[in-house]
């Protein structure tokens, strides 16, 4: 199926590893220009190196901090002719009400929440002049399946979950789509290590770190390409007729009746 993105550009923050990088990946394999945006100056230089081995597209990283608003203001200028918006940056504390304070919340926010927002806001209007654009938002499914002991998260994810929604409701008058993916459990490197990291505390082998997921849909957790999969084709003119929905990626593990 060919999704006719080759040859338009789109950015993607976070796009260094995880998710990020395998849509980033997915991209360039279909021929699309690339804008990547991550904090690491040298992750970014990696993954830039590898996805110049595989493809011939043109590649443009910024290394910068999108929880900082001036920062937001230069990606935006720098990025302003985009066809593909990929808000995909950002990680919320874990833990409940009690046990993350004020001072951590807002750093989470400020990138997860407000980074989505701001950046959001500042391509949509040059996307809303030229009547086109997509515009799709990494979000998570703790939105939907709220969890107490990730309280940051998951209110972060539903305020992002109304704000696509809504936002994708009016953009259609301008020619610009916005779409919401929710992912679930992810086999990144950073989620493996926090697993890792526990199994090694509570069971005392970080090996089994299998074990603290119990019940895994189709008996893993999903691959970051199969979220890019999904990515990919909504950004693509194949779901044209798709805006101000959210379309959840974790095998069905949300309306499961056990953990």
């Amino acid at each position: 199926m060919d999704l006719e993105l080759s040859g338009q550009t789109a950015l993607v923050t976070g796009a260094s590893r995880g998710i990020g990088y395998a849509i980033a990946q997915g991209l360039a394999r279909e021929g699309c220009h690339l804008q990547l945006a991550a904090r690491s100056a040298a992750d970014l230089d990696a993954a830039r190196a590898r996805l110049s081995q595989e493809s011939q597209v043109r590649i443009t990283t910024h290394s910068l901090d999108l929880g900082r608003s001036e920062n937001i203001d230069r990606l935006a200028d720098a990025c302003k002719d985009v066809d593909i918006l990929i808000n995909n940056a950002g990680a919320v504390p874990t833990g409940g009400l009690l046990d993350v304070d004020e001072a951590r919340w807002r750093e989470g926010w400020d990138l997860k929440v407000f980074g989505t927002i701001n950046l959001t806001r500042r391509l949509y209007a040059p996307m809303r002049e030229r009547r086109r654009g997509v515009i799709i938002n990494v979000i998570g499914v703790s939105g939907e399946r709220m969890r107490g002991n990730y309280l940051a998260g998951s209110s972060g994810n539903a305020a992002l979950m109304a704000f696509s929604r809504a936002l994708g409701g009016e953009s259609v008058d301008f020619g610009v789509r916005v779409v919401g993916v929710n992912p679930g459990q992810v086999d990144t490197d950073r989620s493996r290590s926090r697993y890792e990291a526990r199994a090694h505390k509570e069971l005392g082998d970080a090996e089994r770190w299998r074990e603290l997921i119990p019940h895994p849909p189709l008996g893993r957790l999903a691959r970051p390409d199969e979220i890019a999969d999904t990515v990919l084709y909504l950004a693509s003119a194949r779901a044209s007729y798709i805006s101000g929905t959210i379309v959840t990626v974790d095998g069905g593990r949300a309306v499961r009746n056990r953990d």
